[in-house]
């Protein structure tokens, strides 16, 4: 695509962003109209101010209809399978009368765009799907950022009638606690028979996992994903009891012989029954409205800060006084504060 038909692209994705009211959007959303629901979320990702500011309206809009999804979290290390899962689960959640959304937190460079696009394609049946949703991540500079727009897109795919939404996450390492911040389940995709240095990514997500699952159990590599089954148990065992008092569970799946998929949904089922039963779900979802709200203001206050010419004018002559050795970061904070704070 040339730089002509780029701008052109660009213009009219702006024309089509302005030509519609939140009032239209929502009753498009609330009328299942995916070409509305994915002009919202566009709405949701612009960083213009106008823009932002429709988009806060139209989820204010959004929240009446919003609460009444089960969200999935799914991660897993490089090579674990997460598309292949997620479209082989994706049919047995739709096969079952689900209707799907699969979104992804990625804190991608804005150069590649992440990695969600690819997987997008490699869901071919379940992008054709019409009772399933998919929806690239928005690119950024900051995982919050990414996270809060993901987010606000859960509310918006929840009003449009979707009750199951799987966020997936493309990054490792922050990716994994933000997703963790906004869904009901986590669900940790493992490999059998990889050395740690290659899961090194569990160390610091397990005790998230309301469910391990074992991935590629077909063919020589199910013995070894029993024997890795097993071992994810008897370590589970060795952790501290949960505030929701659910032990996590330890599956193995096959999305290439479609596997134990429907047993994997038993337990999403079998946990959200028993959380909802002694208000742990509910007291969840109150705590992560708190969360968000108090993410919100951090990034009011980064924003203001940063986006102060005068401040960032002061920012340059600091560090350049902390690199020469004449002022420590610490003081240089300091009075970077003061000043934003006396302005």
């Amino acid at each position: 695509m040339n730089d002509q038909h780029l701008n052109k692209w660009f213009e009219n994705r702006k024309k089509r962003l302005d030509s519609f009211s939140s009032g239209e959007l929502l009753e498009g959303i609330l009328n299942k109209d995916i070409n509305r629901l994915s002009q919202a979320i566009t709405l949701v990702e612009s960083s213009r101010p106008d823009h932002q500011k429709a988009a806060r309206e139209l989820v204010e809009k959004c929240l009446p209809y919003t609460g009444k999804s089960i969200r999935v979290g799914i991660t897993g290390v490089p090579g674990v399978g997460k598309s292949t899962f997620i479209e082989s689960f994706g049919k047995v959640l739709t096969d079952t009368g689900h209707r799907v959304a699969v979104l992804a937190v990625d804190p991608s460079s804005n150069v590649t765009g992440g990695s969600i696009l690819g997987d997008k394609t490699r869901m071919n049946d379940l992008a054709t799907n019409p009772n399933v949703f998919i929806r690239p991540s928005p690119s950024g500079d900051s995982l919050g950022g990414v996270a809060k727009k993901t987010r606000e897109t859960i509310f918006l795919c929840e009003a449009a009638g979707y009750d199951i939404i799987l966020v997936e996450t493309v990054g490792v390492g922050q990716s994994e606690v933000a997703v963790h911040s906004m869904v009901d389940f986590f669900l940790l995709l493992m490999l059998a028979g990889a050395g740690d240095e290659l899961q090194g990514i569990k160390r610091g997500i397990m005790e998230m996992a309301d469910a391990l699952v074992i991935t590629k159990a077909d063919g020589d590599n199910r013995r070894m994903a029993n024997v890795a089954r097993q071992q994810y148990e008897a370590a589970l065992h060795l952790f501290p009891p949960t505030e929701s008092t659910w032990i996590p569970k330890v599956l193995t799946c096959s999305a290439y012989e479609n596997l134990n998929l429907d047993k994997v949904w038993k337990v999403i089922e079998e946990y959200v029954t028993k959380t909802r039963e002694n208000n742990y779900f509910f007291n969840r979802r109150k705590k992560q409205d708190k969360y968000w709200l108090k993410e919100r203001i951090n990034e009011l206050l980064l924003n203001d800060f940063y986006g102060n010419e005068l401040l960032m004018k002061s920012m340059k002559q600091t560090e350049q006084q902390v690199e020469e050795g004449k002022k420590s970061s610490f003081s240089g904070a300091d009075e970077l504060y003061q000043l934003y704070k006396n302005q």
